[in-house]
């Protein structure tokens, strides 16, 4: 526990002192464990942990109609936990100073456990996840929050793991890699760049449930639509579009090329798939190497807010990415790479990523950074942003968007495939590190 920010910081810096790390990017060709098969996809020699395969996607609910691409496939569900316990009548959460190969900084915090089913395995036969026995039956503690959620579906194919809040009253063993914060403190530290990592900010999203009574979010009466109608308008969306996909060999992936070094895409946008060479002195295994997915260019993940009624409210989207488990989640209202649409007609661009760019710096609630997941993605980061919108901007959206409080939308997260990973990080910052300002 942490008098205050700079001591945490101080324990931070000493643990990534007390750790020697190393990543060098390697050309696929030459990754230790990893081979491309007769169909072309890239796997490891075990068979598990997961592999770089091809997609064909055909739907009518994104700018272009059809497209093939990499993806990768990992059927595996794993563990992202955290642990919570009072100290002297205040909640705090037991997180990690762990490394990932794709941080740009090397280590952020991370969640209590943060692992495949392949690590918890032990497939690598490496050391044995610390505090598993928390989120594994037969286990000690309340579980506060337990759900199978989404991950990036643009990179992977029907990915889930299982997100879960375990509170325990019992004495917990603190290892060195590890430190309890309040709330608060993870408040400060979201509004950091680049410092809680992805799977952090996507388990701390379940965090009111801990607080609300029952378990369930206090829907507010004076919401622009109730829970039943918000339900009713993701059926419909989840109903009206056409989403088709075809695991294809990489051979077969049009528009991409493979080399010695790395896949890419022939215009060098979208993302690079390529290879690292990983030391770690604490990690389950010390060295391994790994294929990851390298972004082109930094992204956006933003909600318009305004305030209807006296009650603020962010615009939701069901959107529809390729690896999607169903036809659309409820997703923040932009989310891209701005560069991949340069020069793109305007038909083509995502609605209101224009205004959230050009919006005033008056009008910007929240603005951070934030890393994606490390573990797969490399050097991945979005601009998270809430902007502000007036009594000009139109209370009546087009249908793939609607008005929600952000409790009614923290509602929906309790169930899996509902709300994506880019609106659940979003969440996080604006409920546990960003409060809300009251209306004028």
């Amino acid at each position: 526990m942490f008098r205050d920010i700079s001591a945490f910081h101080d324990w931070f810096a000493d643990r990534s002192r007390a750790n020697a790390y190393r990543v060098a990017r390697t050309p696929l060709d030459q990754l230790d464990g990893w081979h491309f098969d007769a169909d072309t996809n890239l796997v490891h020699r075990s068979g598990r942990f997961y592999s770089i395969e091809g997609l064909e996607v055909v739907t009518d609910h994104r700018e272009v109609e059809s497209w093939t691409q990499p993806i990768i496939r990992q059927p595996e569900i794993g563990i992202l936990g955290i642990l919570v316990k009072e100290f002297d009548g205040v909640p705090h959460c037991l997180m990690q100073a762990k490394m990932e190969p794709g941080n740009i900084n090397m280590i952020q915090l991370s969640p209590t456990v943060q692992a495949t089913r392949s690590n918890y395995m032990r497939v690598h036969q490496g050391n044995a996840v610390p505090y598993l026995e928390y989120f594994v039956a037969p286990r000690r503690g309340r579980v506060v929050f337990d759900a199978l959620q989404s991950e990036q579906g643009s990179w992977f194919l029907n990915k889930r793991n299982r997100n879960m809040i375990v509170e325990v009253a019992d004495e917990v063993e603190l290892l060195e890699d590890f430190c309890w914060l309040t709330f608060d403190q993870l408040g400060e530290l979201l509004r950091e760049d680049n410092l809680v990592n992805m799977d952090s900010r996507t388990v701390l999203s379940g965090l009111p449930f801990l607080s609300w009574p029952g378990g369930s979010p206090g829907l507010d009466g004076r919401a622009a639509h109730p829970a039943e109608e918000l339900l009713s308008w993701f059926t419909e969306a989840r109903s009206r579009y056409r989403l088709d996909r075809r695991v294809l060999p990489l051979a077969q992936v049009g528009g991409w090329v493979r080399d010695a070094e790395v896949i890419r895409h022939e215009s060098n946008r979208y993302f690079t798939v390529v290879g690292v060479d990983v030391q770690a002195s604490n990690r389950e295994v010390s060295s391994w190497s790994q294929p990851m997915i390298k972004p082109s260019d930094r992204g956006v993940i933003a909600f318009l807010s305004r305030w209807i009624d006296g009650v603020f409210h962010v615009l939701v989207q069901a959107r529809t990415e390729a690896g999607t488990s169903d036809v659309v989640e409820m997703s923040p209202t932009v989310n891209c790479i701005p560069s991949n649409y340069r020069g793109s007609p305007v038909a083509q661009r995502p609605r209101y990523l224009d205004q959230v760019l050009m919006a005033p710096a008056s009008s910007v609630l929240l603005d951070v950074v934030h890393s994606e997941e490390g573990g797969r993605f490399y050097h991945a980061e979005n601009r998270y942003l809430v902007v502000e919108t007036d009594e000009a901007f139109p209370a009546e959206v087009p249908e793939d968007f609607v008005w929600m409080t952000p409790e009614q939308l923290v509602g929906f997260v309790r169930y899996g495939n509902y709300v994506n990973v880019a609106a659940r990080c979003l969440l996080t910052c604006m409920n546990v590190g960003h409060r809300v300002p009251e209306p004028v």
